[in-house]
């Protein structure tokens, strides 16, 4: 089985169609780690491309949950807090329904899924090998798949330590007999300073992983978000992948 692991939309519709037309023929279903909405221009279109998708499965990100929970922004900075005000006032009922039924974690085919890490599903940011380290105790099975950086990584840990491996985009990577947390990067706004939408093709047959990287229409996605009065510095970065 090959699965198409996506993360951090963000409610970039370029992105995530061009990340689709890039993977279509090459998976049997589809996984999203969260953060369909915030930041971006379009949740709810998003959100229906991404219902019609194969088999489809999808947690809660942090900017889902705080989209249709009655929480304090003062938790995010004031530019995503600002676009989640927005959110939150163009979502459909039909969008927060789906969004308001979706879980911060889950274990499926072996795999332990979670947006931001499996201590802390939607808050968490597992950046470096020694945030990892402390995670591995708490996944199920010998894989695990996270976002909520987005930026694509690969952790390892043989038993002993962990470790950071760089990965090649040109081939799939073998998933050893090791312990390994996955990060397909951001469909929408990557920050790798790359501005490339991220996914990933785990093969679960073929024990691999690959990290893959697409480009979009980023003037399209910043034009939407000029009529939409969204704030200039979320509409910039996606220029620079940062």
């Amino acid at each position: 089985m090959r699965i198409l692991v996506i993360a951090d939309i963000h409610a970039n519709l370029h992105a995530l169609e061009s990340v689709l037309m890039d993977a279509k023929d090459n998976y049997d279903v589809a996984w999203c780690l969260g953060d369909i909405v915030g930041y971006g221009p379009d949740p709810n279109e998003c959100i229906q491309v991404i219902q019609a998708l194969p088999e489809f499965i999808c947690l809660a990100g942090n900017h889902d949950y705080a989209t249709v929970i009655n929480m304090d922004l003062g938790t995010f900075n004031p530019i995503a807090s600002q676009a989640l005000n927005w959110t939150r006032n163009i979502l459909t009922n039909e969008s927060h329904q789906y969004l308001d039924k979706l879980n911060s974690t889950m274990y499926i085919k072996g795999v332990t899924l979670a947006h931001g890490s499996p201590n802390n599903p939607l808050w968490e940011y597992l950046t470096d090998a020694s945030v990892a380290n402390q995670n591995f105790a708490n996944i199920q099975g010998g894989l695990c798949l996270v976002g909520h950086t987005h930026i694509p990584r690969i952790f390892s840990h043989d038993g002993i330590e962990c470790n950071e491996i760089a990965a090649d985009i040109t081939k799939p990577f073998n998933l050893s007999k090791r312990q390994y947390i996955l990060n397909p990067g951001s469909v929408g706004q990557p920050r790798d300073h790359i501005p490339l939408a991220a996914y990933g093709i785990l093969d679960l047959a073929e024990n691999s992983w690959q990290q893959l990287r697409v480009a979009y229409d980023i003037r399209a996605t910043q034009d939407r978000m000029i009529m939409e009065q969204l704030p200039e510095e979320l509409i910039m970065r996606l220029s620079y992948g940062m």
